[in-house]
């Protein structure tokens, strides 16, 4: 080998360089739409072939296999299955918001299924995609050498309508993306020709004319935060969801969002419905046609429709997330663009085009001009000339004559001498002499039109009004405004719940109205279903669009809206809740509290089963993320068993702790200082030898009263005058006399008025009695019995149903 043709490179240069061309080779050649005519390369070859061989929209239909084997021969040296994915993608109505391909044949659906083969489709231009290469023969955009330089094609098409707004484009480069949304037409081009009228135009004044996205598949985009970022930006996220109404126990979807397979959106249905993470569907069937897409989803009975349907749209495609990147191609550069600039450059690429139009015309005029201006002077002098060229000897000679009688110039003398005989009679001179004229005057236009800039725009605005009344139609897609956003708990009933939770981790939410009041020493009814070695150990009443603070043994603190707690039937037992928080292992719920509002108006009270008491302002609780918060630290052996929220504005508070053995103390809660959370907190009652905190409540009136229960179904009310105030750290006082008839304490609460209690047992069994069918007794009683007890069960839970819940009729009417 000749040493002189041995080139030393480095290799590290070398790849990056060789990146850098593929990478740019890609971007420019492939996977970016061109800001000008919103084509890529595939797309603007398989137009350019369709038009090259007439296939336009008002001729027959031809193969599509033809149609690619011309793309492929002529333009586009890549695989047949990438150019013919391309043209069904342009005919399909689902994918393209105005289709630039006229399809005869199957082209797939929106279920994914597959295009018939291309032997067997038919296809040509629509007619708006006509509008995409008018003018293209005008010399009114740049070619250049096809693959193998055997032919030309266009750089750019010279689109007379915005289509990478319109119809959208999306494509993956190297190392970037674009992601364009579809626009309406109608929109699009009211903005464009009011921002040629008025350049400063600000981006909001432009979103009055362009609302946002326009997907062919309709869908309801909530919220315009998304839109706005991208129409300022060029970036940002669109929430799409399907549009959808009831019928008598159906939920009827009518459309879907973008670019979503609707067969999967059932298929995902199918599977939630199966896991048993939705449930309330009973059957689920599709019932497009036509006429239009219609999913069908028969409700059960005791379904609640409005919390199903948002359960979907959290689960299922049915609410999607559109990512926008308004990432285009600008004079051979990648760009991401806002919506103005794209309406700049679309107008300034348009006024581009005209001119060059303009010039061609008035080039093919002025040259037409120049012949018949020979024309006329033939025409006046039609028998000196005959005679001129009938005494030369050849054509040259005869050229040479012309040109020195008249001054004719070489091209002027070989029109005279190709004119026809018949062009000489006295009508064609008459033709000749008015066709000059109108040569004239469209070359004078012409000429003005290319000295002014506002009848340039003119002449844009003209084909761009023809465009909108030809095509423009309405919005496909509906926009829900932030700030009349539908949410979620708009949607829920604020009803009363009780939520409920087994020592096994089971919980659920039952609507309160369900169980009925009943007289004391009833059998009450079953509340929870639940295994024999199971049993209800925390439930509690709240509204449904309440939060809930979740504190468990730990001593850690959760939070969930009560109606992302599954609801039940009442004697349902539930769902995991590990499921719903993050818990660790041997980590159970001890407290369910519902919260209005975490201000710092409130304080949150937490005992543990020693005694320790810690006070802690609410608010230090709003913000709480998915692996819990540390509520307080706790001394090894020791476990959190009860939390309350005070109102810091009420005076003369009192926290109430009662023990196992039926001792209870009363504190002012302004003797607890507030600590941080995560303190260990101070000591609240002093205990005795084997004895433990059941339970804490607090009270707020001289006319509360003091509920006790016993784990064999005993209970008692006492006044609450009759329990002194005391320091914290007291040994406290009897609250209920304990023994082998009534049992251990299990819990004592604060009623007052007509109040309901609930009492739970180990059974599940629940019983709701009035506060008011008990009598005042006191302190040092063993209390009545409240509920008759199978002989292996015992209660093992109370609460008190407050009165301030909402309910739609008396509990004891029902």
């Amino acid at each position: 080998m000749d040493q002189k043709s041995i080139i030393n490179i480095n290799i590290e240069d070398e790849m990056r360089q060789s990146y850098l061309d593929y990478a740019m080779s890609v971007i420019i050649g492939r996977a970016l739409p061109e800001v000008k005519d919103g084509l890529k390369p595939v797309h603007r070859r398989i137009l350019f072939a369709m038009n090259d061989i007439g296939n336009d929209f008002n001729k027959p239909y031809k193969k599509s296999a033809r149609i690619v084997g011309d793309v492929i021969g002529k333009y586009h040296p890549h695989g047949d299955a990438a150019v013919y994915d391309a043209t069904v993608r342009m005919a399909q109505d689902f994918s393209l918001r105005y289709p630039l391909v006229d399809g005869q044949g199957n082209f797939g659906s929106i279920d994914g299924d597959p295009p018939a083969a291309m032997r067997y489709t038919e296809i040509r231009m629509t007619k708006l995609s006509s509008f995409l290469l008018d003018d293209i023969d005008f010399e009114t955009v740049d070619f250049v050498p096809n693959y193998d330089g055997s032919l030309k094609e266009p750089a750019v098409l010279p689109a007379k309508f915005p289509n990478l707004l319109i119809n959208g484009s999306s494509g993956i480069a190297v190392g970037m993306s674009s992601n364009i949304p579809p626009h309406n037409l109608t929109e699009t081009i009211d903005a464009i020709l009011y921002f040629m009228d008025n350049a400063d135009v600000s981006i909001d004044e432009l979103k009055t004319l362009i609302k946002g996205p326009d997907f062919p598949t309709g869908g309801i985009i909530y919220g315009d935060s998304g839109i706005n970022n991208y129409f300022k930006t060029g970036r940002g996220l669109v929430k799409v969801r399907a549009k959808y109404h009831f019928e008598k126990s159906k939920i009827i979807i009518t459309e879907i969002p973008y670019q979503v397979n609707k067969s999967k959106i059932l298929e995902r249905i199918a599977e939630l419905v199966k896991e048993k993470k939705i449930e309330g569907i009973s059957d689920l069937r599709d019932e497009s046609d036509r006429e239009g897409l219609r999913v069908v989803i028969e409700l059960k009975r005791d379904a609640n429709e409005i919390v199903l349907i948002n359960n979907l749209f959290k689960h299922t495609q049915l609410e999607e997330t559109f990512g926008v990147i308004f990432l285009a191609i600008v004079n051979n550069q990648p760009k991401i663009l806002n919506i103005k600039d794209m309406l700049s450059l679309f107008v300034n690429f348009r006024k581009e085009v005209v001119i060059k139009r303009t010039l061609f015309e008035l080039k093919k005029a002025e040259a037409r001009l120049h012949i018949l201006e020979a024309f006329k002077i033939v025409a006046q002098n039609i028998d000196e000339v005959i005679e001129l060229i009938k005494n030369s000897q050849s054509p040259a000679e005869a050229r040479e004559r012309l040109e020195g009688k008249y001054k004719f110039t070489d091209i002027q003398a070989r029109a005279v001498l190709d004119l026809k005989l018949e062009k000489i009679t006295n009508l064609e001179r008459e033709h000749i002499i008015k066709e000059y004229e109108e040569i004239l005057d469209r070359v004078k236009k012409l000429r003005d039109l290319l000295g002014s800039e506002k009848l340039i725009n003119n002449v844009i605005k003209e084909e761009l009004k023809l465009i909108k009344d030809k095509f423009g139609d309405k919005r496909k897609t509906e926009i829900v405004k932030e700030e009349s956003e539908v949410t979620i708990t708009d949607l829920i009933p604020n009803e009363a719940m009780i939520v409920m939770m087994t020592e096994n981790g089971y919980i659920k939410r039952t609507k309160l109205s369900t169980f009925k009041a009943q007289h004391r020493g009833g059998k009450g009814q079953t509340g929870i279903k639940s295994k024999e070695e199971d049993f209800v150990a925390n439930s509690f009443c709240a509204n449904a669009l309440e939060s809930i603070l979740f504190i468990t043994n730990m001593g850690n603190a959760f939070k969930l809206n009560v109606y992302d707690i599954p609801e039940t039937l009442k004697s349902s037992k539930g769902k995991p809740i590990v499921n719903l928080l993050n818990l660790r292992e041997k980590e159970l719920v001890t407290s369910v509290l519902p919260i209005v509002s975490f201000d710092k108006d409130y304080s949150i009270f937490i005992a543990t089963k020693n005694g320790q008491i810690i006070k802690t302002s609410l608010d230090k609780f709003a913000s709480i993320r998915k692996s819990g918060l540390i509520a307080i630290k706790l001394k090894e052996g020791d476990e959190v068993i009860n939390t309350q929220i005070a109102n810091n504005t009420i005076k003369n508070q009192l926290i109430v702790i009662a023990t196992k053995m039926g001792k209870s103390i009363c504190v002012d809660i302004e003797g607890f200082r507030i600590l941080g959370r995560g303190a260990m907190g101070v000591r609240g009652i002093r205990l005795s030898k084997n004895d433990y905190v059941v339970s804490m409540d607090l009270l707020s009136s001289e006319e509360d009263y003091l509920v006790a229960f016993t784990e064999k179904g005993y209970g008692k009310k006492t006044k609450m005058t009759e329990f002194r105030k005391q320091h914290k750290g007291g040994k406290g006082i009897i609250a209920i006399k304990t023994g082998r008839r009534n049992g251990f304490v299990v819990s004592v609460l604060k009623a007052s008025g007509d109040n309901d209690i609930i009492i739970i047992t180990s059974n599940g069994k629940i019983i709701r009695i009035n506060a008011s069918d008990l009598r005042s007794i006191g302190r040092n009683t063993m209390g009545v019995k409240l509920i008759n007890l199978d002989e292996s069960e015992r209660v093992v839970s109370a609460i008190i149903a407050s009165g301030e819940l909402k309910e739609e009729k008396d509990i004891k009417n029902n």
